[in-house]
């Protein structure tokens, strides 16, 4: 009998920056979550002192959130794993759950999430004032405000718009053809 696959679950820069190998990958939604910006990122998408903003997920009884469902193989699942771990230490522990493939379909996986209770967790703010810190930050993976246009592409891409992330990224062009 062949070892199950392990699936990870993507809703943020795993949707359209993989960096990792995988045997095949399919759009997914999890039940009772909601993405939000509201993790601070010192050491991607800002630095200490000047964090950006990335996604995690709160919990929002009432809610689908869509992304991108990873199946690793079995050969390669330790160290995509160790990898993930790696790239998703700035707050983020992984937490098992249901992936939904549609109304019947659905597999046990994982996904990374930061909880309020991590130092790097900045909460909830007005749209503008998180717009202006994505507008501001930038760290070694390029700049905040890359990581949500790229996000609001992907999430289209996939059909599944997100309004958080539209009306933030909406707020961005906004406020930066402003500054121009």
């Amino acid at each position: 009998m062949s070892e199950p696959l392990t699936w990870i679950f993507g809703y943020g820069s795993l949707i359209w920056r993989t960096g990792f190998r995988f045997a095949h990958s399919r759009p997914a939604f999890i039940h009772g979550w909601a993405r939000r910006f509201w993790q601070g990122s010192t050491d991607h998408r800002g630095v200490p002192g000047a964090p950006g903003r990335v996604v995690t997920l709160i919990e929002a009884p009432d809610e689908i959130c869509w992304g991108q469902a990873y199946a690793l193989e079995p050969a390669s699942r330790d160290d995509v794993l160790a990898h993930l771990d790696h790239r998703e230490k700035g707050g983020y522990e992984r937490l098992q759950l249901r992936l939904h493939f549609g109304a019947a379909n659905s597999v046990q996986g994982l996904m990374y999430h930061a909880t309020a209770e991590n130092e790097n967790f900045l909460g909830d703010a007005d749209m503008d004032t998180i717009a202006t810190q994505v507008i501001n930050a930038h760290g070694p993976s390029g700049a905040n405000v890359d990581y949500v246009l790229e996000l609001d592409a992907a999430l289209k891409r996939l059909g599944a718009a997100d309004q958080h992330v539209q009306d933030l990224a909406n707020a961005i062009r906004r406020l930066h053809s402003g500054a121009d």
